[in-house]
């Protein structure tokens, strides 16, 4: 393998990228970490002010740091955005031109997953999506004859390896794609970021497999840090629902945000304090708090995940996500069949992995622990290509059945409907907030795996623009997974487990979670559809007071003041004083949506103390000046004091 070409300076770069590409450009480049912004900048400025230089950029998930928008919300963002991605983060020039609509004409940018809501009004990200499978992507790549791909990379310590560490997903699989159609392997230009940790394994390649080698001069701006949200009500319930129907010994994928924190959070709960857990089961009147099925994790899990994130994290640390398995066929069968000896288990103890992912993203406390994480845990977790990890048709199927036994595969949606369908992605004019990204291949995964489930975990309502609306729905204009895979549905209020039934069945075991204001309408129009017995009512828990947020606060609320259910389960990016902001701004989001909403709390806090020295002072308005800063320190203060009950 010959010795990459290397350069210090990114213009240089660009210049060694331009002359060797005649037509248009055809870049490729990871999703989220993986990518280089401060490359691509380089190059969208260059591309920008030359039109005879059409450029076609490939890529998802182009993360942005949030916006700071106005008035409390500004003056909430603004520090914590300077703080927790610092001053000198590279944002993407093309993220804020399409945000902006001012794309050039002769630029394209084509995402199979877009950062969730953050693009819904751009024309460049809405007419140049490409709904694709995460599995078919290295297909498409190769149809679109990518001529060159950009990736952030890791440098060995004390080496000369480089590590596609944050992104193995994607890149080796494209590379192949490209080459077995007879086009020209694309070139490969790598950005060596210090601040990405280094990840052997599948990970690693030598430094000659890429053609130019870039290291540009310090200072290096951190890496992109999701902030961590606080978990409701509703989301712990969710979480703690979803996690009685993992199985000791079985395999887990998650995805990212608060659901998947909470159920996190219960898993590492069942394992440490099984006491505590039953309670909250209790609390919840879940069937399965008294299971004995669902004690500490003998076993433990064995983690097979697209994205490896926070919640992994805890799981791995406290014990739960420790079942390792081999590449090696024979082994995984001899262990599936109990004639494993000391020789296959010692070697599984020394050799084997427990954690299997194809990127990851999370926090700055998640990058040190991948940094600075003991040897063991760095022997047992390997970044794979996403082809091998979200589905079973790679070429290992019986290996990866052995290593995959019950597996539960957890998603979030943003709605279901009565027959089972989910709808995940996009809205039904058609406009994109995320992508399906790995959902369908998880879902599709499930029904071919013994003991395999696919759980969908969603919130059984919203509140949009002042009303409230069920997300457990009867009909909606798209869908990302059809009902025909309809298998396992959580909300708040309970488990549908609804695989293989009758859509009447259906209907019944979702109306059984769903919020019980909805619960009448949801049943009477299947009724006037044909799709439900005149005489067949929603079940009892549904009818009742039990599926109500009310109840819900009400039973949890002991747990939360025990130490059970704490706001930030996997830690916080926020300072104490930001937490307490961060309740009451919500509080207060959620009491000004409507028109009559806003005039009824604005009169209310009119008489508010404004007293929170701590507070005030973070949000800039310990001395406020002007009517407009003098009614938000008012509005602070009631939403502050509301929240802190």
């Amino acid at each position: 393998m010959d010795a990459p070409e290397r350069t210090d300076n990114l213009e240089a770069a660009v210049e060694w990228l331009l002359s060797r590409i005649g037509g248009p450009l055809k870049i490729g480049t990871p999703l989220g970490l993986g990518k280089p912004h401060r490359l691509l900048n380089a190059l969208y400025a260059r591309v920008a002010a030359d039109p005879s230089r059409p450029l076609h950029l490939y890529t998802a998930l182009s993360l942005d740091p949030p916006a700071s928008g106005s008035g409390l919300e500004r003056r909430f963002l603004e520090p914590f955005v300077r703080r927790h991605f610092g001053d000198d983060f590279p944002r993407l020039a093309y993220v804020e031109a399409m945000k902006r609509n001012t794309l050039p004409r002769h630029i394209e940018v084509e995402e199979f997953y877009l950062q969730s809501g953050a693009l819904l009004d751009s024309l460049a990200a809405q007419t140049r999506y490409a709904s694709l499978n995460y599995t078919h992507v290295a297909r498409a790549l190769a149809d679109r004859g990518v001529n060159a791909i950009v990736q952030r990379v890791a440098l060995e310590p004390g080496g000369a390896r480089l590590s596609l560490s944050s992104n193995t997903d994607l890149t080796f699989d494209a590379v192949d794609a490209i080459v077995a159609r007879g086009l020209p392997r694309p070139l490969l230009i790598a950005e060596i970021d210090p601040e990405l940790p280094w990840l052997d394994g599948g990970a690693a390649v030598d430094a000659g497999w890429f053609d130019l080698v870039i290291t540009p001069p310090g200072p290096y701006p951190r890496l992109f840090g999701l902030p961590r949200q606080p978990v409701s009500d509703a989301e712990y319930a969710i979480g703690f629902f979803a996690s009685t129907l993992v199985r000791d010994g079985g395999t887990l994928q998650i995805g990212i945000g608060a659901l998947s924190d909470a159920l996190c959070h219960a898993l590492a709960l069942r394992h440490v304090d099984n006491v505590a857990y039953r309670r909250v089961l209790a609390a919840l009147s879940s069937p399965a708090a008294a299971d004995p099925a669902l004690g500490a994790f003998a076993e433990g899990l064995y983690g097979c995940s697209e994205m490896i994130n926070e919640g992994f994290r805890r799981l791995v640390e406290v014990g739960v996500v420790r079942r390792k398995v081999m590449d090696d066929e024979a082994l995984m069968q001899r262990l599936a069949d109990g004639n494993a000896d000391a020789d296959d288990h010692a070697r599984l103890e020394h050799d084997g992995q427990f954690l299997h992912g194809g990127f990851y993203l999370g926090s700055p406390e998640f990058y040190r622990w991948l940094r600075e994480m003991p040897e063991a845990h760095r022997r047992g977790i390997d970044m794979r290509r996403i082809s091998e990890v979200n589905e079973l048709y790679g070429g290992h199927e019986t290996l990866e059945r052995l290593q995959r036994r019950d597996a539960c595969f957890f998603n979030t949606c943003m709605m279901a409907t009565a027959l089972g369908a989910a709808v995940s992605d996009a809205l039904e004019d058609g406009r994109v907030i995320s992508g399906v990204g790995g959902q369908y291949n998880f879902v599709a995964m499930a029904h071919a795996l013994p003991g395999g489930r696919s759980v969908l975990l969603l919130r059984s309502s919203r509140e949009a623009h002042g009303h409230l609306r069920s997300n457990v729905v009867w009909n909606y204009g798209h869908a990302t997974i059809p009902r025909h895979l309809r298998d396992v549905y959580v909300t708040e209020y309970g488990i549908a487990t609804i695989r293989g039934l009758a859509d009447e069945d259906c209907i019944i075991a979702m109306a059984a979670i769903t919020d019980a204001r909805f619960v009448d309408g949801l049943l009477d129009t299947a009724r006037r559809a044909g799709k439900l017995h005149a005489d067949l009512v929603a079940p009892a828990r549904a009818r009742g007071a039990r599926n109500t947020p009310e109840r819900l606060r009400e039973a949890l609320a002991p747990l939360h003041r025990a130490g059970a259910l704490p706001d930030y389960p996997l830690g916080s990016d926020f300072s104490a004083t930001e937490q307490r902001l961060v309740k009451g701004l919500n509080w207060l989001k959620q009491r000004t949506a409507t028109r009559g909403g806003k005039l009824a709390t604005v009169l209310r806090s009119l008489g508010a103390r404004t007293d929170d020295a701590e507070a005030l002072s973070r949000m800039a308005l310990a001395q406020p000046r002007g009517v407009a800063a003098r009614l938000e320190a008012k509005l602070l203060a009631l939403a502050l004091r509301e929240t802190s009950r």
